[in-house]
């Protein structure tokens, strides 16, 4: 079945959003954020865009974007992806998906709304405790005296997010063939599996004793094991 085309907005602004294949981390280092940033103006030139703002999350980036056509848009957001994946699966000598989806977009349809979604891209590492104040974080466009104008706006909108009904099996099969993990016969590896779902993936050890097996005591025993 054909994908449903993207529809334009009242005012050209679109916030966008992509996110890490299973929420993975793919811009834990400091050259996989700037990488990522480097794309969106390298290619940025070949398109009539503006990126207004922008935040690289280790696991997902927001993204606001004045276009004319959503055409351009989506060819866009797929060049960069695609330009992403490459650099990625070549640095960590691997194959397949870095990323979940296309990526996903959201109409901005007011002057309000587009405000506050700088706001709320803003806020996104202080929600995450990166930081205390956006322009202390090194991975987001950041403009002082807009940031100054709307921090206090008032009103509210639903901003995209990706949803959090993951497969955490499908996450455990594929971690575990990725890298070559004995979870029934090494404990290492058993540990190296736990500390990826808890910091990684933010999965509870009651989930884990579902999908594993494991007492939720020894699973914490393994992962408290240096």
């Amino acid at each position: 079945m054909p994908r449903k085309a993207r529809s334009l907005s009242q005012t050209n602004y679109f916030h966008v959003m992509v996110q890490g294949i299973n929420r993975s981390y793919i811009f834990k280092k400091d050259d996989e954020a700037k990488e990522y940033i480097s794309l969106l103006y390298k290619i940025k030139e070949d398109y009539k865009l503006d990126i207004i703002t922008f935040c690289v999350m280790q696991n997902h980036v927001h993204i606001l974007i004045k276009a004319l056509k959503t055409e351009e848009l989506g060819t866009f957001m797929k060049r960069v992806n695609l330009s992403y994946s490459i650099f990625y699966n070549k640095k960590y000598n691997r194959v397949g998906y870095v990323f979940r989806d296309r990526y996903k977009s959201q109409e901005i349809n007011s002057i309000t709304q587009l405000y506050i979604c700088m706001r709320y891209i803003y806020n996104n590492p202080i929600k995450a405790n990166l930081c205390t104040n956006p322009k202390d974080y090194p991975y987001l466009k950041y403009d002082s005296n807009i940031y100054e104008n709307i921090k206090e706006l008032d009103g509210s909108f639903k901003f995209i997010e990706y949803e959090n009904n993951i497969d955490i099996k499908e996450i455990v099969q594929q971690y575990i063939k990725e890298n070559s993990l004995c979870i029934d016969k090494n404990r290492e590896d058993m540990r190296k599996l736990i500390k990826y779902l808890k910091e990684e993936q933010e999965v509870s050890f009651r989930k884990m004793q579902e999908i594993i097996g494991l007492e939720r005591k020894t699973l914490s025993r393994i992962y408290k094991q240096s």
